[in-house]
């Protein structure tokens, strides 16, 4: 199976290889850019220098990438999963892994701990209220610096030789400009995009866990009970 892949240019890294691992082909298509803001990363970097955090918590592999290999010490660090931890280890820094792919079981892997803590996340400009009202409601301080934009990109994407596309997030399946078509498979890589699918009138044919590898083995499984 040929799988168009909606990623960021600089995050499609390792995606061939996996998909090959599983039978199948990739690419990558891309109705979103990033556009990193240096002196947000910069204030950042220098916050955590300061020890102003008692944690950081990495939410995808782009922050770790940008921010990981800048930080000459740090403070205890998570990581979304193990694809960021990966990142995070290439700069040296060794993150704690979430037991899912989602930010929303942050508060409940740190517990406690919480409490009295302040939170330091780099991330991109997109709004995440519930991840920020869980650690205010834990007794945590988070500080957000968003050190991207993700603009779209106005391109299509190009379908025409895929036989499944597969949306990495809610806010690429929103931004995408695409045409369905009879034959196409239609993919979510996690519950949340899963979601904003079928708000949007294209429910998927088959949901990850939020991890590449997971959607390629709920294809496996969706291939083996088709009729």
């Amino acid at each position: 199976m040929k799988i168009a892949i909606t990623r960021l240019e600089d995050k499609a890294a390792g995606d061939r290889s996996l998909c090959a691992s599983y039978g199948h082909d990739c690419y990558t298509v891309s109705p979103l850019r990033s556009e990193v803001r240096m002196e947000k990363v910069a204030a950042f970097v220098e916050a955590v220098h300061r020890g102003e955090f008692d944690c950081l918590f990495f939410s995808s592999a782009l922050p770790a990438a940008i921010v990981g290999p800048r930080l000459e010490r740090w403070p205890r660090v998570v990581a979304i999963g193990p694809k960021t931890a990966e990142v995070l280890g290439e700069a040296g820094i060794e993150a704690e892994v979430l037991p899912s792919f989602y930010s929303r079981d942050f508060v409940p892997y740190l517990g406690d701990w919480l409490r009295g803590r302040t939170i330091g996340i780099p991330r991109a400009d997109v709004p995440n209220p519930a991840l920020l009202d869980a650690i205010a409601g834990a007794g945590g301080v988070v500080r957000e610096e968003r050190i991207y934009a993700l603009t779209p990109t106005g391109t299509e994407l190009a379908l025409d030789d895929a036989d499944a596309v597969l949306f990495t997030s809610a806010m690429s399946y929103r931004e995408a400009r695409w045409r369905p078509r009879d034959g196409l498979l239609l993919v979510a890589i996690g519950e949340i995009t899963a979601d904003a699918m079928r708000a949007g009138g294209h429910p998927p044919a088959v949901v990850g866990d939020g991890s590449l590898a997971g959607t390629l083995e709920a294809l496996k499984r969706h291939g083996q009970v088709r009729p």
